[in-house]
């Protein structure tokens, strides 16, 4: 199922279902809203985006409320979360799937975020967006080409080809191969908090999208090579068709060389793995459609990425 394209002049509803609005810096808070209204789309906020309780958000109701109020909203066309966070497969039991099964439209965000937007997925079939936070759009770190990926993903129906931006430069071959696919992935940790629910989509032939955020330290990287490997030993993963890894903080230590070691012995030698990719908690990123479809050609030197954007 996938949800109408984003018009200029259209309706973009923000929402907190993970911390809360109140922890966005005035200032980036600013300039986000000041980029997207500079653009021409009307921006709204959820009624209790900014309640904050011991856990740096609102309470789960609220949250929920905020999402069914969203979606049921006929003038709201996207709805974009504010910032990621730590709790929002908090929320995924009291959701009313057939309110968003019944109202589709775009849901970009990233981090936490994954959690929601692999269970909307797995339950409703609707295709979301891993993409920039509203509050992603008050940073300015290449912000042309973050922007550039993101208007491509929500409102162009063209395919488009995912190249490197200036910080990255390159993308790193780990193994070579070729693939088309169904996208899951996002925030590796996240996502096998899926692991054993209802809101856990098969990955039977699909292509991962796999990123991660240095909450671990000195232990990042151990950390990071055991969750991978819990994601591979979930029912259907060992029929994924490639991998591809984002950016990483060099706080890390996880580069083109030790993932290579991690993969070497968790995967088949006969599907494309690549690193490198900008999107992860690191600036700019890619907007990538979960539930979308990807084509991929890793050889040699060249690494063909093509997003077959939905209509």
């Amino acid at each position: 199922m996938i949800p109408a394209k984003l018009e200029y002049g259209d309706e973009i509803r923000v929402i907190a279902p993970s911390s809360s609005l109140s922890r966005v810096r005035t200032d980036i808070y600013e300039q986000a809203l000041a980029y997207l209204q500079s653009q021409g789309f009307k921006v709204t906020f959820s009624k209790n985006s900014r309640e904050m309780d011991e856990f740096l958000s609102s309470a789960i109701k609220s949250r929920v409320d905020d999402i069914h109020e969203a979606f049921l909203d006929k003038n709201v066309k996207m709805v974009i979360t504010c910032i990621g966070g730590f709790n929002v497969n908090q929320i995924l039991p009291r959701l009313d799937y057939d309110i968003i099964k019944n109202n589709p439209k775009i849901l970009c965000g990233f981090s936490d975020i994954t959690a929601l937007l692999h269970a909307i997925y797995a339950r409703t079939g609707l295709v979301t967006y891993h993409g920039p936070h509203f509050c992603t759009f008050g940073f300015d770190k290449e912000a042309e080409y973050t922007q550039s990926y993101f208007f491509k993903a929500v409102m162009n129906n063209s395919d488009f080809m995912i190249k490197p931006s200036q910080n990255s430069k390159q993308y790193y071959i780990i193994q070579e191969g070729k693939c088309e696919g169904t996208i899951l992935g996002g925030n590796l940790c996240t996502l096998n908090l899926l692991q054993g629910t209802p809101y856990m989509p098969n990955l039977s032939d699909k292509i991962l999208f796999i990123e991660d955020d240095n909450i671990m330290g000195d232990y990042f990287v151990p950390e990071f090579d055991r969750n991978l490997q819990s994601l591979l030993q979930v029912y259907g993963a060992d029929t994924i068709r490639g991998i591809i890894f984002g950016r990483f903080d060099s706080t890390c230590k996880l580069d083109e060389n030790v993932i290579r070691k991690i993969i070497s012995n968790k995967i088949s030698s006969n599907i494309p793995v690549v690193f490198g990719v900008d999107f992860g908690h690191v600036f700019p990123m890619i907007t990538f459609p979960i539930g979308g479809k990807v084509k991929i050609s890793a050889k040699g030197q060249e690494v063909i990425i093509n997003i077959f954007n939905v209509e």
